[in-house]
């Protein structure tokens, strides 16, 4: 089936309640959190009226629901990772499980990794299970710094949360840095929490590596958290999947509370249809992604050559550097003001935020262009 990706009008967008199109009043075009604009896969579509019809709205029965089986089969075609469906366990979403597992995998005070500018939930996550907050920023090409991150663990942290496909740098992280990284993590005996929610929207020219599957350190000492939510624009609807690769890691997972461990029922069943039968359409959608990231490249270039961008590797989400645009520390405040148009802020990423914003590119290309014109008019 083909789906059209393009023809997105915004009067019908604006119908929706969504967070992206409610947050804000209708002359504002919303170009900010990870929601994306196209129509949702026929069969998670399918699934859900089929749901609806059949007033199946009780409570998720994920471990008899064929999810794992569904997401062990999605990550053998797409990344070629034997994933052990005994050792995935449904939760409510990725930042969810993984609050859960720092619960389980650090004591308190105990330093746990970030590298920013990265995906902010993680800095409330953090002092809010008693650990402590250590950033090790990413190098000057967006990928992990493995010497910092070294001192950083001989320095006392005993866990690092990994964001792989980076956001918002859209880096992937090479095998060969993910091998380095699991093996720092088992000569200090800590964890690896592998944030891989966007890992289905590796972009052609990249290749995702799933960290479990790097080597049996990483099996040993890392976790991974993900979701349909993102790839198929099912956010709305709770369901993540934690996912391990050893007995000692499994363990962790079976001490969490059961509030961790229950999925919304819409989640799992547009999850496992997502899953099961998705991939012509998530096919579509990154082709569609691969076009609008070049696209907003030439626009970029002819109306605002000032803005450092490099296209992302995966997703849907540009980090662009305003720092020459004259907009000041946080443009996304004066864009918001001045050309209506609201994006993410860059310093709420934390370091090495100051003087970008975050674009969302989940839409079609009239509106990344209306959202670039906008934008342009206020330099």
């Amino acid at each position: 089936m083909r789906y059209d990706l393009t023809d997105l009008p915004l009067e019908r967008l604006r119908r929706r309640s969504s967070a992206k199109w409610a947050s804000y009043p209708d002359d504002v075009l919303p170009a900010f959190v990870a929601e994306m604009d196209f129509p949702l896969a026929k069969p998670v579509k399918d699934a859900l009226i089929e749901a609806v019809e059949l007033d199946d709205t009780g409570y998720a029965n994920a471990p008899g629901s064929g999810l794992a089986e569904a997401f062990a089969g999605f990550a053998s075609r797409r990344f070629g990772w034997d994933a052990d469906p005994g050792q995935v366990t449904a939760t409510i979403d990725v930042v969810g499980g993984l609050r859960a597992l720092l619960d389980l995998v650090n004591r308190p005070l105990e330093g746990v990794i970030v590298t920013p500018p990265v995906y902010y939930p993680f800095f409330s996550i953090i002092p809010e299970v008693g650990s402590s907050l250590v950033e090790v920023p990413l190098d000057g090409s967006g990928e992990l710094d493995l010497v910092a991150i070294e001192r950083a663990f001989d320095a006392g942290a005993r866990a690092m949360i990994l964001c792989s496909p980076h956001n918002p740098a859209g880096t992937v992280p090479s095998r060969t840095d993910l091998e380095r990284l699991a093996e720092l993590a088992a000569s200090h005996d800590a964890w690896i929490l592998a944030d891989e929610i966007h890992a289905p929207l590796t972009l052609p020219g990249a290749t995702h590596t799933p960290f479990l599957d790097v080597s049996p350190d990483a099996r040993e000492h890392g976790i991974c958290v993900t979701s349909a939510s993102k790839a198929f624009n099912i956010a709305g609807l709770g369901c993540a999947v934690i996912v391990t690769a050893s007995e000692r890691a499994a363990q962790i997972v079976s001490r969490l509370p059961a509030g961790a461990t229950h999925p919304g029922q819409f989640g799992v069943i547009a999850s496992r249809a997502a899953f099961e039968s998705g991939e012509d359409w998530l096919d579509q959608v990154v082709a569609r992604l691969d076009l609008n990231r070049e696209f907003l490249k030439t626009l970029l270039a002819d109306h605002l050559p000032e803005a450092g961008y490099s296209p992302p590797a995966a997703g849907y989400l540009a980090w662009i550097d305003a720092r020459d645009l004259g907009l000041g520390l946080d443009p996304a405040a004066l864009i918001l003001e001045k050309a209506r148009v609201a994006v993410s802020s860059g310093p709420g990423f934390g370091t090495g935020g100051a003087g970008y914003f975050r674009l969302n590119i989940g839409t079609s290309p009239q509106l990344i262009e209306a959202a670039v014109r906008s934008i342009a008019e206020i330099t």
